[in-house]
Parts: C-alpha cells; sequence; structure tokens
C-alpha cells in the first residue's frame, strides 16, 4: 500500500485500558464505507487492540494506531485484489503542553473533496502543514476551508467562544468528526456553527480537542495573544471531560 490507499484510528489509552474503542472502531467503519474499503471486523480489531495492550508496559498514557488499507497493490493507483490489511501498534504518549500556540496554514481544506471528513492514511498535506506551523512557533496547524471558514487542525478539532457562546465547526465544514469533539459537545455543551477563519483572532477564549489531548486551551493564534487560557469556559470543559472520562472508559 504505497498510494495511503488507507484508514487508521488512534486510541488513547491509560495503563492499558483503551478509552472510546467502540467509537473509534465505528468511526474506523465510517472511513472504510467511505473509501469502499470492505468493511472491517470491529470485533477483530477490538480484541487485537486488548490483546496489544496486554502485551505492552502499562504506560500511564499510551497511543494505539489501528491501520487498515486496502492491501498490496501494484505500481500505480489502482488497487490490489489480495484483501484489506489491518495492524495494530502502540507505544508510550507524553502529555500535551497545558497550553497551545497555533499557526494558520495558507492552504484550505476542501470541504467537497473525495477525502472530506475521513481519517485516511493521505496524511502528507498534514505533514506539511504542521512543519509550517512549527516553523512559526506553533504546536497545531489551523486549516480554513474553501470558503473561509474555521475547519480543524491537523490531529484536532477546534472550539472558540464569540460572544459568550461556545460554537465549533459543523461537520459540513470539512472537519474530522472528532470523537472526543463529540463527547466535548455531549458532555460539555456548545454548539456547531459556521464560524469565520478570522474570528479566531478574535475569539474570548478557544480550545483544541483531540483524543491524546482531551482538553487543550489555546493561548495563540500566530501572534495573537488570547484574552485568558485557560478561561473559564474552557477550563469547565477541561474539568467536564476529566471528570466523565475518568468514569467512563468506552462511553
Amino acid at each position: 500500500m504505497m498510494v495511503g490507499d488507507g484508514i487508521f484510528e488512534t486510541v488513547k489509552a491509560a495503563h492499558g485500558e483503551p478509552f472510546a474503542l467502540t467509537r473509534h472502531l465505528r468511526r474506523l467503519a465510517r472511513s472504510a464505507a467511505g473509501l469502499g474499503l470492505p468493511e472491517p471486523d470491529r470485533d477483530a480489531l477490538a480484541q487485537g487492540v486488548r490483546e496489544v495492550l496486554a502485551g505492552a508496559p502499562k504506560w500511564p498514557l499510551a497511543r494505539v494506531r489501528i491501520t487498515y488499507t486496502s492491501g498490496p497493490g501494484p505500481l500505480g493507483s489502482a488497487r490490489g485484489d489480495e484483501g484489506p490489511t489491518a495492524s495494530i501498534i502502540v507505544g508510550p504518549q507524553d502529555p500535551f503542553p497545558a497550553t497551545a500556540d497555533v499557526t494558520v496554514v495558507p492552504w484550505p481544506r476542501n470541504e467537497r473533496g473525495a477525502l472530506s471528513g475521513l481519517k485516511t492514511t493521505s496524511y502528507a498535506e498534514n505533514a506539511l502543514a504542521l512543519a509550517y506551523a512549527h516553523e512559526r512557533g506553533g504546536g497545531e496547524a489551523i486549516f480554513g476551508n474553501t470558503v473561509g471558514n474555521l475547519c480543524e487542525g491537523t490531529g484536532s478539532n477546534i472550539f472558540v467562544l464569540l460572544g459568550g457562546r461556545l460554537v465549533t465547526p459543523p461537520l459540513a465544514s470539512g472537519c474530522l468528526a472528532g470523537v472526543t469533539r463529540a463527547l466535548t459537545l455531549e458532555w460539555c455543551g456548545g454548539e456547531e456553527e459556521d464560524v469565520a477563519l478570522d474570528d479566531l483572532y478574535r475569539a474570548e477564549e478557544a480550545f483544541l480537542t483531540s483524543t491524546t489531548r482531551d482538553v487543550q486551551p489555546i493561548r495563540a493564534v500566530g501572534g495573537t495573544l488570547l484574552p485568558t487560557a485557560p478561561g473559564p469556559i474552557t477550563a469547565k470543559a477541561m474539568e467536564a471531560f476529566a471528570a466523565r472520562s475518568a468514569e467512563l472508559t468506552d462511553p
């Protein structure tokens, strides 16, 4: 599989226990359908995740990577006929910094593209964007979309507080249907609404969500410092997410 014709999921594990595994495997199946791949055996993958974790050190925090591809193919863009492959690996995960500085990149997400909303292994665009952010002092890159609205990070979703309202871009913006994003909406509130990309610089508060960072306050957007990080709404979201995720390992 040399052309990025595959999908993946990253699952957080704490002391050997995976978090929200059912939701991740459900999204993996949706991504497979979106690419026209055979439906993955979710029960077998869940068992594989638990076996891999059982054989690994009980790290305080780890990331499990499930990769599912179209399988071996010819030298070209066509798919082969040997069937899909699946692999599961695990490694330790360092905690993210207490706050994030983000950089808006000049390349838009195509909310109408064939891969929009799918978690595929075609990650060169993300790698380029993250390198662009790192060169400018950012820890995460933020994409707008083709109509100038806020979309997502390379490996995160984004929430902003504007006029006292907590909002996050809708899935129609082209962003990934993040597992942590969905849980944040359920547990912490907020609304899905289009946000102009420029409004990110004027946010009263903002934070990133992702599997391995949970809820991470944004300190600065480019050279623009936000008023506070974490602000009171972000702090409440962080507390609520931590409490609920400690109670429920597979919400």
